[in-house]
Formats: C-alpha cells, structure tokens, sequence
C-alpha cells in the first residue's frame, strides 16, 4: 500500500499549525480591538448622557 498524498489547497504551500495559529490569533486579535473600541464608544456616550441629565 503506497503513501497518499494530501491535496494541496490553492498553488502555495499547506501552512504550518504555527503560521495557522498566528493568522487566528490576529484575527482574534483584531475582534477584541474593534469590541473593544465599540464598548468604550458605547460606555462614552452613557456618560455624556448622564452629565447632560444630572446639569438639565
């Protein structure tokens, strides 16, 4: 029984489980930056109503 070779995906090489795993830590990366942002945009306009209700 010969050895069966695993089909490549595209023209490049398979990526490494390293490389892999760098691309989704990135990725993750930038999702919890962009949630990130959203909560503090979100937490900042809680506070600017609250100052404009406790001066009105």
């Amino acid at each position: 029984m010969s050895e069966e070779t695993v089909p490549q995906q595209g023209t490049g090489q398979p990526k490494g489980l390293l490389q892999q795993m760098e691309e989704l830590m990135a990725a993750l990366n930038a999702d919890l930056s962009a949630l990130d942002a959203d909560l503090q945009a979100a937490g900042d306009a809680d506070r600017r109503s609250g100052e404009e209700e406790q001066v009105g």
